[in-house]
């Protein structure tokens, strides 16, 4: 009697699974390196600025350094808005794989770039381009990403698109890393000198990896999106509102997530300890960020999104003050890591779901130029511009050390607004 082969029943399902980690890594490179190179700008900003942007007074110096890390951002709604359009109208694997593209070279020229003692003002100038070429590239990434995500997996959204802000958390932790490695192996002058272009340089090695992989997944998504003939026209003239509770929704997080890449430089400037102090702080809320992000999307799917975010940005809101009061009243280094632990931990719950909670605000015809949009003004405007605002306030003797503290609140108040309006409209439509 002939043999007849016998269908495995979990094949399929092993299928699947293989095939969605495969999507989930490819998508997640590009915004590991996206914040790789975000993290380690702000973590060695004292460096940097002595580098490019020297001047007599060392605050002014920093506040240019952290200006144009601001300046940079303004180039991100830009490029969610092109590479958006792009991906909804081609396809958004072809996004992809150029912003990973132009976000390669962008590191390689800041890691690259002669020092203001070697080449003048050519030297901030340059800086400046190849930061707008990485907000450019970046502001593309998480739209396309994003949407490439809830598509290929709708029954577990949060889930899956959690991993777009773990990956962040690697990036994070990898760069607070370099700073905890570099300031205890090298001197002074050898770290800023030489040793602050190294994790640039390592930066670079993230790219032609995500450009491999990127471009040998499929996307089963393109069809579909590519009909539409003009997402960026719908987006502005009938996704207003979605677009404002969208940045709404990411304003909070991006807030924490920049202030706590600030860590380092506020434990020098203002709480005058050492920049390891800092940097182990941040290499704790990495880890958080790794590990609660999926944790908070896997939720989300199963509770619903808003009343989960509302209950974590509350919890958020209570926080922020007692955590910057104890950084400002009895700076210790455990003192600091456990604050920013606190926030970091809080944050990560807060942003796992909000990828899949904006990108249920738009359709999918117009889905990666909304996200890309929202989500870029939202770090533009609240995460970009925290250092910048967190030095500024700073300065006013009646704020003093509680700066960021005073900025989050006002952040989070905004966001838990969005959260209820979305709410309220999804109970209004629900009801009619």
């Amino acid at each position: 009697m002939a043999l007849t082969a016998q269908a495995d029943p979990a094949a399929p399902a092993a299928a699947r699974d293989n095939n969605i980690t495969r999507l989930v890594v490819a998508t997640s490179l590009g915004n590991a390196l996206e914040w790789f190179d975000i993290s380690v700008y702000a973590y060695f900003a004292v460096y940097l600025s002595k580098a490019f942007f020297p001047t007599s007074d060392p605050t002014t110096s920093l506040l240019l350094t952290f200006g144009t890390f601001a300046l940079t951002f303004l180039a991100r709604p830009i490029g969610g808005v092109l590479l958006g359009t792009y991906a909804d109208r081609y396809g958004r694997k072809a996004s992809l794989l150029l912003s990973i593209a132009m976000m390669t070279i962008g590191t390689l020229a800041v890691g690259c770039m002669p020092t203001f003692d070697r080449i003048g003002l050519l030297a901030p100038l340059l800086v400046i381009v190849a930061r707008l070429v990485q907000g450019f590239s970046a502001g593309g990434e998480f739209g396309s990403s994003t949407a490439f995500l809830v598509e290929h997996m709708p029954g577990k959204r949060g889930f899956v698109a959690s991993w777009q802000f773990a990956s962040q958390g690697i990036s994070s932790l990898l760069g607070a890393g370099f700073g905890l490695l570099l300031t205890s192996t090298l001197s002074e002058p050898e770290l800023q000198s030489w040793g602050w272009r190294i994790p640039f340089l390592f930066g670079v090695l993230i790219g032609p990896i995500g450009l491999y992989i990127r471009n040998n997944i499929e996307d089963a998504t393109a069809p579909p999106a590519a009909k539409h003939d003009a997402p960026v026209r719908t987006v502005f003239m009938m996704q207003k509102l979605p677009v404002l509770l969208a940045v709404g929704v990411i304003a909070t997080a991006t807030s924490v997530n920049y202030l706590i890449i600030y860590m380092p430089t506020y434990v020098v400037k203002a709480l005058h300890l050492s920049p390891t102090t800092g940097y182990l702080a941040a290499f704790a809320a990495a880890i958080a960020s790794i590990t609660l992000n999926p944790v908070a999307g896997f939720i989300s799917d199963r509770v619903g999104r808003t009343p989960y975010m509302i209950t974590m940005g509350l919890l958020l809101l209570l926080s922020i003050f007692p955590a910057y009061l104890l950084l400002s009243g009895k700076p210790s280094g455990t003192v600091i890591v456990l604050a920013v632990l606190l926030l970091g931990s809080l944050k990560a719950l807060y942003l796992g779901a909000s990828a899949a909670l904006m990108s249920e605000l738009f359709p999918a015809a117009t889905r990666a130029t909304g996200l890309g949009l929202s989500y870029n003004i939202g770090v533009t405007a609240f995460g970009g511009s925290g250092p910048a605002i967190a030095t500024w306030l700073g300065s006013f003797a009646l704020i003093g050390d509680l700066a960021p503290g005073y900025y989050l609140t006002a952040v989070c108040i905004f966001s838990l607004w969005a959260l209820i309006t979305i709410r309220l409209r999804a109970a209004d439509r629900h009801g009619a």
